[in-house]
């Protein structure tokens, strides 16, 4: 780890970032958010987002939601995703008493910016198999378009 570190020159900050890189790791720390567009890991629901050549697909990973409870909204091309999530075991059940709890429950809410060329009058949400899927079409002239060359 030493040798790797002294083999190249390197200012003071980028051998900070590097140790601050090690330490996180090796104190197991590492799913913390590590720019300006991440979020802390356990953020509740996951999210995957990607492109096609004519829309913006966004999938939501809440499993064990009834699709009522999902709030979709688009508003100056932010898609915002919100809802809440009911506790898997019932409050009060004198019966079950909980040592862990790691399924996020509550109030939740995530927002995404979405890139200038997206149409808000072209959107689509389908929850299925605990997968809520968000397509939002793309301008008619962001669109890939051929060109006949005469």
């Amino acid at each position: 780890m030493r040798d790797h570190m002294l083999s190249r020159p390197q200012g003071l900050f980028d051998q900070l970032e590097t140790i601050h890189r090690l330490l996180t790791r090796a104190s197991g720390i590492d799913g913390a958010p590590g720019g300006i567009r991440a979020v802390a890991y356990g953020a509740f629901p996951e999210l995957n987002v990607g492109r096609t050549p004519t829309s913006v697909e966004v999938f939501a990973f809440a499993p064990g939601m009834d699709a009522t409870s999902l709030e979709v909204t688009i508003e100056r091309n932010v898609l915002k995703i919100s809802g809440v999530r009911n506790a898997a075991v019932p409050r009060g059940d004198a019966k079950v008493q909980l040592y862990a709890n790691e399924r996020p429950e509550g109030r939740f809410s995530r927002a995404i910016s979405l890139p200038d060329d997206v149409d808000p009058l072209k959107v689509e949400a389908r929850y299925r198999d605990g997968i809520l899927r968000v397509t939002v079409g793309l301008s008619v002239a962001a669109q890939p378009q051929r060109i006949s060359v005469q």
